[in-house]
């Protein structure tokens, strides 16, 4: 008896990821058609148990553009579409995607949100941190203002009893 490995998917206009979840995989055998037929075979785990996954994918596929990475812990595909275009899902025909098939949120992008950043991208919007110490409260002279020095002498105490603690010395603050 053949089992599924669990499947996560995201898309953008261009391209679709497919992450195969399978720790230690033996054999991996992966093929993808240009119809869109994704076809994996492989063992894993301590009783080599066999796995083996058929996706009709909703449309077709650019094979020669296409990228899949076998590594340790997940088999990862990159395929990309041969049309530039917005799927409405993963898979071809009427019914619900497979209990094992599911969304891969780290990688998920809404089409109104597509920048063509890859995953792990993060556009800043052109922020300029270094404005951010003016902004109050985060640095300049007056941040210690409201103070007065029976504050700070307390603050000096639990650093000195902290710093005694990380080192392995007495807990006791010496005068």
């Amino acid at each position: 008896m053949s089992r599924h490995p669990e499947v996560k998917w995201a898309e953008r206009e261009d391209i679709v990821y497919l992450t195969l979840l399978l720790p230690d995989a033996k054999n991996p055998k992966v093929n993808v058609d240009p119809d869109g037929s994704f076809t994996f075979t492989g063992t894993a785990g301590t009783d080599n148990n066999h796995y083996e996954l058929k996706l009709d994918l909703l449309d077709r596929i650019n094979v020669e553009e296409s990228k899949i990475n076998i590594g340790v812990r997940s088999i990862i595909c990159i395929l990309e579409k041969a049309e530039k275009k917005w799927w409405k899902k993963l898979l071809r025909g009427d019914g619900k995607a497979p209990h094992y098939v599911k969304v891969d949120w780290d990688k998920w992008v809404d089409e109104d949100d597509d920048t063509g950043a890859m995953p792990g991208d993060f556009d800043m919007g052109g922020m300029d941190f270094s404005k951010f110490g003016d902004m109050g409260g985060f640095g300049g002279d007056n941040t210690m203002d409201g103070l007065d020095e029976s504050d700070d002498e307390e603050l000096n105490e639990a650093d000195e009893k902290e710093e005694a603690e990380g080192k392995g010395e007495s807990s006791e603050i010496k005068a």
